[in-house]
């Protein structure tokens, strides 16, 4: 009988326990979900110009942000307005053609005064990244055949 009360306390102990730390975590989780979802970034392009150096493109609430990153500070470069991304329906309903030759979003330069260049011509070029090398492939490939 001792043995019983000594596992129903155990038991109730444990219970206790386990309790207290999922209320924790669900209350610890909630607001942390809350805080992270109220202002997304994305990071649009990373260079990096030193070993303990880079730029960075992000985009937060509707801006384009250019920040120069160090070891020790980050600060903001340039700031403008983010480009609207065309509507899903308009990308759906534009001819293959119209597709190509559409400018991207990421082909845009940020710098004000600076008109907009590919940015996939110049600094991919040769690269496995660039579509002109993909499709360079690809006629390769299709004269083999």
């Amino acid at each position: 009988m001792e043995t019983a009360v000594v596992a129903l306390r155990v038991a109730l102990s444990l219970g206790v326990v386990f309790g207290l730390m999922w209320f924790l975590h669900r209350r610890l989780s909630r607001g942390a979900g809350a805080r992270g979802a109220s202002t997304p970034i994305t990071v649009l392009a990373q260079q990096a110009v030193g070993p303990k150096s880079s730029v960075v493109v992000i985009d937060v609430e509707g801006k384009r942000l250019v920040l120069g990153v160090t070891e020790h500070s980050v600060s903001v470069l340039n700031e403008a307005e983010a480009p609207e991304a065309p509507a899903f329906a308009d990308v759906l309903a534009a001819t293959p053609a119209e597709r190509a030759t559409a400018p991207h979003r990421a082909d845009t330069t940020v710098l004000p005064g600076r008109r907009a260049a590919r940015a996939g011509s110049a600094a991919l070029a040769g690269s496995i990244l660039s579509r002109d090398t993909w499709r360079q492939a690809a006629a390769a490939l299709g004269r083999g055949k």
